[in-house]
């Protein structure tokens, strides 16, 4: 074939051009932010290891859901940090009304209503002394069963402070068919599940850790997934999909771009990505340094994971993409 008759260089000619034929198109509605809300502050706190990422107060957290829904993104995901005197063995602080999650959850609805879509992260690693995500039996591994009764519990509770959506990240067998029918058994029959279904055992979480004070001894291998295998990913999210999961999700999202291509191939409902702590902060550190373009390089990122087959991309930069792809 003669190159007068093909170039493929036309449509990469100027930047008009190049918008006009771009395959991939990301907005702000695909985005979500996640947030976290620490108890016990009397103002937000930086996070060091996450540059540009805060612990919120309650007050703080409001004026941020705002800011979500002023950036048009697609919705806020809440993080509780409790204080350290109110960890415990089985993470009660979880799912008590009064704990720190759901009273963020709370004042979020309170303040901007249906205007944006708010997702609880439903978990007890955060609120357990041991920073498992679950409670241990006695030899120190998970119990899987009994944590699923908490898993409800807190999802309950959840949706009772607020919740659009709840989202299980534990990675317990089972979690998101007993979180649908607790939720359908106490009349939230609305209250979405977006379910953390390919969750690998990543070293990428470091960052996150931090944020929320993690207490973890040990690793979380018997439970979350292996970074070696890609169709035990497509296992877990079929598994949630049949349990009536309303949005699946890949994490971490860079580094598993297989596994978020082949989940969203076979999915029939909205597949999301998180891209976490680690890959946030790893483009942060080296933009600091001068080395990358921190705006290019997060634009690229989160385009290469909706170009892999994700609908929705949980980013720490959300808010500062939303200009780019308003």
């Amino acid at each position: 074939m003669s190159l007068i008759t093909r170039r493929p260089r036309r449509l990469r000619r100027t930047p008009a051009i190049r918008r006009l034929v771009a395959e991939t198109r990301v907005h702000s509605s695909q985005l979500i932010l996640p947030v976290f809300v620490a108890d016990g502050l009397s103002a937000p706190r930086d996070i060091s290891s996450l540059p540009g990422v805060v612990q919120h107060t309650l007050d703080s957290v409001r004026a941020e859901a705002n800011r979500v829904v002023a950036a048009g993104l697609g919705g806020i995901a809440l993080f509780g940090v409790p204080t350290p005197e109110d960890k415990d063995h089985h993470g009660s602080a979880g799912y008590s009304p009064d704990g720190i999650l759901n009273r963020a959850l709370a004042a979020v609805k309170a303040e901007v209503g249906d205007d944006t879509v708010i997702i609880a992260d439903t978990c007890l690693d955060e609120f357990t002394d041991h920073g498992h995500c679950g409670v241990l039996d006695d030899t120190g591994v998970v119990d899987n069963d009994a944590t699923l009764e908490l898993y409800a519990e807190q999802a309950v509770s959840q949706a009772a402070a607020g919740a659009d959506f709840v989202a299980p990240s534990g990675m317990m067998d089972g979690q998101v068919m007993a979180i649908r029918d607790a939720l359908d058994m106490a009349g939230f029959t609305d209250t979405g599940i977006v379910a953390y279904s390919a969750k690998y055992a990543s070293a990428f979480y470091g960052p996150f850790r931090e944020a929320v004070g993690s207490t973890l001894h040990g690793d979380r291998r018997t439970y979350q997934q292996d970074p070696a295998n890609r169709r035990e990913g497509r296992l877990e999210a079929s598994l949630d999909e049949f349990e009536g999961a309303d949005i699946l999700m890949v994490k971490p999202a860079s580094h598993y771009l297989d596994v978020l291509a082949e989940v969203a191939e076979a999915s029939q409902v909205p597949v999301a990505a998180y891209q976490v702590s680690g890959e946030y902060a790893m483009i942060a550190a080296a933009a600091e340094r001068g080395w990358i373009d921190r705006d290019a390089a997060l634009a690229e990122a989160v385009t290469s994971i909706v170009r892999a087959g994700a609908d929705i991309v949980l980013s720490y930069a959300a808010l500062e993409l939303a200009g780019v792809w308003a």
